[in-house]
């Protein structure tokens, strides 16, 4: 009878530390998760503001490739591959410029 009760309590400890465990790794996840859709926000928000500026540039961009007809296709084309690649370097410098920033802080 004594044997039976010692095993009891043996499965109600082991069933407690599970509820533990399983409490943290739940807990764990949920952290986790919250931190990682608070930093895809900050994220966003740069990216979208990044995006603004450049908005502006990369419409004239759209606009030149309108304007191409087959006279003036090679021209238009070295100004578009000119503009869209001024255009990259500038989002490059800026996530850089972003990224040493982080870093000082």
């Amino acid at each position: 009878m004594r044997m039976e009760g010692l095993k009891c309590l043996d499965v109600l400890r082991t069933r407690k530390q599970f509820l533990i465990v399983l409490i943290l790794v739940i807990a764990g996840f949920g952290i986790g998760i919250y931190l990682q859709d608070l930093q895809h926000r900050k994220s966003t928000q740069a990216a979208w503001l990044s995006n603004r500026f450049n908005l502006e540039r990369f419409n004239r961009v759209r606009a030149h490739t309108l304007e191409m007809d087959a006279s003036n296709w090679r021209s238009m084309q070295d100004s578009i591959v000119m503009e869209l690649d001024s255009f990259m370097i500038l989002r490059f410098r800026k996530e850089m410029d972003s990224i040493l920033k982080e870093r000082k802080d």
